[in-house]
């Protein structure tokens, strides 16, 4: 039977990921849970690896880790936005379990402030998210 969920690191800020991923790892194995972890190069290619990975019954559920910081041009805006849609039309559309932890920050303070398992753990939080909307999905199926 399948216990394991697949956590995606968009690793374009590998450090500030890495704290994300630690805090995910955290929650996944103190609820019993197994993980792969697969790499992308950015936030918008988080949602398309995820419905690929959907396409196998490999997974329960699915941890969506990056990290989106602000710079001087609307690229910002187009990430955070489109990323967001992805998982979005993924969990509604598709039924998938998805817990969206990623980011959106101004400066690295406040992405280290909400990376870390120490602080904010948002890693940890979108872990628990998956695991909530996995049993969810459960209920029903």
């Amino acid at each position: 039977m399948v216990n394991k969920f697949l956590i995606i690191e968009a690793r374009f800020y590998d450090d500030i990921l890495d704290g994300l991923v630690e805090g995910a790892i955290e929650k996944l194995e103190i609820n019993g849970f197994e993980y792969d972890r697969l790499q992308v190069p950015g936030a918008l290619e988080i949602p398309a690896a995820i419905a690929m990975a959907a396409d196998t019954s490999f997974f329960l559920g699915f941890v969506a880790l990056g990290c989106i910081i602000r710079g001087q041009t609307s690229h910002y805006d187009i990430v955070s936005n489109e990323s967001a849609r992805g998982l979005m039309y993924l969990s509604i559309e598709k039924k998938l379990a998805i817990g969206n932890g990623i980011i959106t920050v101004e400066n690295t303070e406040q992405a280290w402030d909400r990376a870390r398992a120490s602080r904010k753990n948002k890693g940890g939080g979108a872990a628990l998210a998956a695991i909530k909307m996995h049993s969810i999905k459960a209920l029903y199926s």
